[in-house]
């Protein structure tokens, strides 16, 4: 029966990491992997966690099942952040369960949402290729619009319009900041009125938080989220800790769930256990638990604080480099000065990507996203010159 499957394509960016890693060169750039990198071009372990995890090496007295919701004592230190600390709860209507990473908690959410009767989720393009690729796995319908205007701008007539035409009982996926892969995020204004609109549309919310803290700040990266589950009665809440914390490998994430009332939101955990434990059983526990010690402990709450700042503050201050040059040959960088976190995409053709690759040696996805981390004082000069010379 094995010999029934079809050879599937190598995914992309992993291929692009090999590339790298064979190039020779010494002046290389990789701006494909989307992992935060610090000035001198590493991802280092936040000291915030290497001090919890000595904790949690000399308190750690078991390694025995927590069940298939996992570390509640890590999913409800997120709460305040995410929810805000005068009701993260929303008066007992919020409630959540650990997942293997933003991805499992992505695909926890889509199957609830199927579970639920959902059959059509709208999304906004281009998104995190595995949005889509989830969603198909899942057998539920992708509609689509257009995410950004080519002026670099979100396209808030395309989402009215598919919020117009979507049906009740539809669910849409927003991201909660960083938009990934365009950096391109809604305004605070915006948000208002999508949290309107939505709720007038009577749409299940799937809100993708994978980088809070990378925008402009823990507290004004949940503006969005925060306005959107004031207006409506019922959402999924997908997140990460995989960028904020650096816990890539341990894959940390949650999934919460806001419900009418409580009677509803035990009955969807239930299906939440229910679908876990049929899909990974338990979430690993290690990384959690360590960001579970950081969020009990003050000291190391404020050392973690101050270095997701630190993050935050090198990545604003690559964008403010390349919007400060203006232009790069055909390419206006100036709009990526107000784009948020990791990533960006840059209107390249495939040629150009190419080119970039042979010739000089950056590597970037074929979609002409770019991680802007990838880009130090040492050799941003250098892909702006080898940028312009590509797209001239």
């Amino acid at each position: 029966m094995l010999s029934n499957l079809e050879q599937q394509p190598a995914d992309a960016l992993l291929a692009l990491i090999k590339l790298h890693n064979d190039d020779p060169r010494v002046d290389k750039i990789d701006l494909g992997v989307g992992v935060y990198r610090t000035g001198q071009g590493d991802t280092p372990v936040f000291g915030a966690i290497k001090a919890a995890e000595r904790k949690l090496l000399e308190s750690q007295n078991s390694k025995a099942y927590l069940g298939p919701e996992g570390d509640m004592g890590f999913v409800h230190a997120l709460m305040p952040y995410i929810f805000g600390k005068d009701d993260p709860t929303m008066g007992g209507r919020i409630e959540g369960m650990q997942a293997p990473g933003g991805t499992g908690a992505v695909r926890l959410a889509v199957a609830l949402a199927k579970r639920a009767g959902v059959e059509r989720i709208w999304m906004g393009l281009p998104s995190w290729p595995n949005h889509a690729q989830i969603l198909g796995d899942l057998g539920v319908e992708l509609k689509s619009f257009v995410h950004a205007t080519k002026a670099g701008l979100v396209d808030m007539d395309a989402l009215r319009t598919a919020i117009a035409l979507a049906e009740p009982g539809d669910a849409i996926m927003l991201h909660g900041c960083c938009h990934n892969p365009t950096g391109i995020d809604y305004s605070p204004a915006q948000w208002d009125e999508i949290a309107e609109l939505v709720a007038g549309a009577k749409l299940l919310p799937i809100l993708d938080l994978a980088y809070q803290g990378l925008g402009q700040g823990m507290e004004e990266d949940a503006y969005g989220l925060r306005k959107l589950l004031a207006a409506v009665p019922e959402a999924l809440i997908a997140y990460s800790c995989d960028k904020n914390f650096g816990m890539y490998r341990d894959r940390v994430g949650a999934i919460y769930v806001m419900a009418p009332d409580a009677e509803v939101l035990n009955r969807v955990l239930s299906n939440g256990h229910a679908l876990a434990r049929a899909a990974w059983s338990m979430p690993p526990d290690h990384g959690g638990a360590a960001v579970r010690i950081i969020l009990e402990d003050p000291e190391l709450t404020a050392m973690w604080l101050d270095e997701l700042d630190t993050m935050r503050t090198r990545i604003r201050q690559v964008r403010t480099r390349l919007a400060e040059h203006g232009r790069a040959g055909s390419i206006d960088l100036v709009p990526l000065g107000t784009q948020n976190g990791l990533f960006s995409v840059l209107p390249l053709s495939t040629e150009q990507i190419q080119r970039l690759r042979s010739e000089h040696g950056i590597y970037l996805a074929g979609s002409g996203r770019i991680n802007a981390a990838g880009l130090t004082l040492g050799n941003i000069d250098k892909f702006i010159a080898d940028l312009t010379a590509v797209s001239a």
